[in-house]
């Protein structure tokens, strides 16, 4: 039995939104590439590739528009001698597709128009795009290729019919952003349902990078017609990956084993989200580098890892500003921390302002006892420094808050939640010491005691977390109950949690949604962010029960 081979590259590339003619560069360059390096029949670009992904009201623009058209006919011009499949808004008249374009030389190939239109959690595809409905199977050496965008994979009606439309084999494009466990749960998906369902291989390319809360994690596999994965390629790594098709004379599709890289645990992933959301968010918008309050806590210590990691070291300045209730300890502790990761280091007491501010309002605050009225005020003071250096370099000022205090407005408003973006914002706090953890046990680059010892905001005197709130083993579990389970206070209290404190907890969630409101992006990793998929309303008589 004799067969031939198409080669098919899967491009993994880091688009950026709005850039139509710096994204259009990168495509003609990545099909350049996977022909005359990589031998390819065909190239295949994620979803929204022209426009990038994704583009929201930008797409209402008559800029875009006309865009987009320059685009594709550049496309036209200067992608030969290989089949290029990319995803591109496609205008038609008042409506506007998610669309892949099937090109090579000149010719329009295939079109196809996403049929499956996400509108949950961080999607809102149905506010842009009118869905298709046909299936998209096009020749490809002989061999008859359906096309598939995202959404497409995940029911089952656009694959049977492509399948029914003599498709051989699928090609896939996607956007399809990181959270816990997302890959398992696309490969599962894959070859459980559409692979099992349509008995052909399917080529699953992703796109990577991060935009604004979101990050794509690449991961770009193909899977064969019995549901086992052949080729995976990297986490968060831009690149053209190549993988061989067999068809035999019979017109089975076989994928040729390649490389399958494998799966990241948990606090792998994550890390790797957080670093390359921080990079990419920085170097997009042209930032020369970052600025953080360096205060000898876990949660600025692994964001000055993260930063570090994303950035390098020279991009990195930390400002240590200590008060009267700052111990030598977090003193000493961020000085070293700094030392170890060779970053610019500040230390810049805020007691002078601190009491002078006190002084200022001293007829105002006067016959009242202190509370955290005072404690908000040195959190102020330190964010009117970092500012100031933040104005005066140029440099981002990094947020260091963590899930946990965001949902329950342990952060102050204007001091420590004042900055560009908040690179642990939807880390819980038991997942940042694991994540410390994790980092540290790759090289020391955070002091010991910073993980080990209780946590405190050291805004008064002997302060610790528990002041204030229930410990993080309670908290956590409660408010990822509630955020990403959307769970009553009776069904929380039923898993085994005091109702009165669930009731509490719910309660503060409820009341500091003004906070969150202002807070600057970060980066998305859980089920449910603070952000794109969160839209509690601010103003509400919802009694949490």
């Amino acid at each position: 039995m004799s067969s031939q081979r198409l080669r098919c590259v899967m491009a993994q590339l880091d688009m950026v939104v709005g850039d139509v003619d710096g994204n259009t560069s990168r495509l003609v360059a990545a099909a350049n590439e996977a022909r005359d390096r990589l031998r390819a029949d065909v190239i295949l670009c994620p979803e929204l590739a022209v426009s990038g992904y994704p583009p929201e009201d930008l797409l209402f623009h008559s800029g875009m528009r006309a865009q987009v058209a320059r685009s594709i006919e550049r496309l036209k011009r200067e992608v030969r001698g290989i089949t290029l499949v990319a995803g591109y808004p496609e205008y038609v008249g008042a409506t506007i597709h998610n669309a892949a374009i099937v090109l090579r030389d000149g010719a329009v190939l295939a079109n196809h128009r996403k049929a499956c239109l996400p509108n949950y959690r961080v999607f809102d595809e149905k506010r842009y795009f009118t869905p298709g409905g046909e299936p998209t199977v096009f020749d490809l050496a002989g061999t008859r290729a359906g096309v598939l965008v995202c959404e497409d994979v995940w029911d089952p009606e656009p694959a049977a019919k492509a399948r029914a439309a003599g498709a051989q084999v699928l090609l896939a494009i996607n956007a399809s952003p990181y959270e816990v466990g997302k890959q398992e749960q696309r490969e599962q998906r894959v070859a459980s349902r559409r692979v099992a369902e349509c008995g052909v291989p399917l080529v699953f390319v992703n796109l990577v990078g991060g935009q604004d809360e979101l990050v794509f994690d690449g991961q770009s596999f193909v899977m064969s017609a019995a549901g086992e994965v052949t080729t995976r390629a990297p986490a968060y790594l831009e690149g053209l990956y190549a993988v061989d098709l067999e068809v035999a004379d019979t017109g089975v599709v076989r994928p040729v084993p390649g490389e399958v890289v494998p799966l990241q645990g948990q606090e792998e992933s994550v890390y790797g989200a957080l670093v390359l959301g921080t990079r990419d968010y920085v170097e997009k918008h042209r930032f020369p580098g970052v600025v953080l309050g360096l205060s000898g806590g876990v949660d600025s210590a692994l964001t000055l890892c993260v930063a570090v990691d994303a950035l390098g070291p020279e991009r990195v300045h930390s400002v240590a500003m200590p008060s009267r209730f700052t111990s030598q300890m977090s003193k000493d502790d961020a000085a070293l921390q700094a030392k170890w990761l060779n970053v610019k280091h500040s230390e810049i007491s805020i007691e002078g302002m601190f009491e002078a501010t006190l002084a200022a309002l001293k007829d105002e605050f006067a016959g009242r006892p202190p509370d955290t009225a005072e404690e908000n005020i040195q959190s102020r003071c330190r964010g009117v420094l970092l500012m100031g250096i933040s104005n005066k370099t140029g440099r981002m000022l990094l947020t260091t808050g963590n899930k946990s205090e965001m949902a329950v407005g342990y952060a102050t408003l204007y001091g420590d939640m004042a900055g560009g973006f908040a690179p642990i914002k939807d880390c819980s706090k038991l997942l940042v010491y694991r994540l410390a953890a994790w980092r540290n046990a790759r090289g020391p680059v955070i002091p010991a005691r910073v993980i080990e010892r209780p946590p405190s905001a050291e805004l008064r005197h002997d302060q610790k977390d528990t002041d204030s709130l229930p410990p993080y083993e309670i908290l956590d579990p409660i408010l990822e109950a509630f955020i990403e389970e959307d769970l009553s206070v009776d069904q929380i209290a039923a898993r085994g949690f005091d109702r009165a404190i669930v009731g509490r907890v719910l309660d503060m969630v409820k009341r500091n949604e003004y906070k969150r409101r202002q807070a600057p992006p970060g980066v998305r990793v859980s089920g449910r962010a603070f952000g794109r998929d969160w839209r509690y309303p601010i103003t509400s008589g919802y009694q949490s029960r």
